[in-house]
């Protein structure tokens, strides 16, 4: 690997999907770490949908990012020279760690990772790590499922909607899965268990709620919005619970869309609450290894995709907000070792 490091730096605002233009690849020197910072190789860059709302100006719940200086993401690397006895060379650890290829870090802003040998190195990056967390406690803590509710997941076979699917299954729920596609909705249906999969692009989905979802529903996993939430509000249940995720729908356009039946929330005494993993940062290690568990076991099914060299980026940012990839979406920087 070059000892240049090559940062992706945003240098002006999209409206609409990011783009080439809105970043200047730049070479700098490889870092070199001064007292009490580390310095991480990137390895694997998360790309979450939720990463097109930090280029905006406004701040969503992290502070917009700066201008001219390499674009904020969310990273899985190796430490390669440090001077923290908790942390020493070798270790791989998870942190903010940007569109670049080495990053200094403290050690507050840094969470080793210790992978097991029968688990991929990159799931702790994804599904035993943010994604998996917020899968679980946005589904338990929440949507408080009881066994028998009917649930239903939007962007049911991406990286957070498989696993709520699963979890939900894990409950006792019935599980009905929103995707766009028939792959995906056979995925749901093969490996995830789901008790019914609606293909958003090709079918009626009001209608197909009706079937799948005939006394109701009683828990909501919201990662989209749009017009596919306004049908299943219209749907609800008296005391139904939403879980809101995420509102990838909105994240590209000019304009947010309303929803039209929020209404439904007081017809039927309902309650909408938006969350954030962050809020449940303290329940991390006790529900990532309940995760890890049922990995092993292989009772929790998950996909990775990813597309290799930090030049692949917007690529891979595109798959995700035009419904392409498969799972977790991942840039790999560079080696594993």
């Amino acid at each position: 690997m070059s000892e240049t490091n090559t940062q992706w730096n945003l240098i002006s605002r999209p409206e609409g999907e990011a783009r080439r233009e809105h970043f200047e690849v730049v070479q700098r020197p490889k870092p070199v770490p001064g007292p009490g910072e580390i310095l991480v190789r990137n390895i694997y860059l998360f790309v979450p949908p939720s990463m097109r709302l930090w280029m905006n100006e406004k701040e969503s719940y992290f502070p917009p990012q700066p201008l001219g200086q390499p674009m904020m993401g969310i990273t899985l690397g190796i430490v390669e020279k440090s001077t923290v006895a908790d942390l020493p060379a070798g270790t791989y650890v998870n942190g903010m760690g940007g569109w670049q290829q080495w990053y200094l870090a403290s050690a507050d802003q840094l969470q080793a990772v210790h992978p097991h040998p029968r688990v991929p190195l990159a799931a702790y990056r994804t599904v035993l790590e943010a994604q998996g967390l917020t899968a679980y406690c946005g589904l338990t803590e929440i949507g408080q499922p009881k066994p028998g509710d009917t649930l239903v997941v939007t962007s049911a076979a991406g990286s957070v909607g498989s696993l709520v699917c699963q979890i939900g299954r894990k409950l006792g729920l019935r599980v009905v899965g929103i995707a766009g596609g028939a792959e995906k909705c056979r995925w749901l249906l093969d490996y995830c268990g789901v008790a019914g999969a609606i293909d958003y692009r090709a079918e009626d989905v009001g209608a197909r709620l009706d079937a799948l979802c005939p006394q109701g529903i009683d828990v909501v996993f919201e990662n989209v919005g749009g017009p596919v939430m306004d049908l299943i509000l219209d749907r609800i249940n008296t005391g139904a619970r939403i879980a809101l995720s995420g509102l990838i729908a909105s994240y590209n356009a000019a304009t947010v869309q309303s929803t039209r039946s929020l209404m439904q929330l007081v017809n039927k005494s309902a309650r909408m609450e938006g969350f954030l993993v962050l809020n449940f940062l303290h329940r991390g290690p006790e529900v990532i290894a309940k995760l890890q568990d049922w990995i092993l076991d292989g009772s929790l099914q998950y996909q990775m995709e990813i597309l290799d060299g930090l030049d692949r980026v917007l690529e891979a940012m595109s798959r995700v907000f035009h419904g392409q990839n498969h799972g977790v979406q991942l840039v790999r920087i560079s080696p594993e070792q």
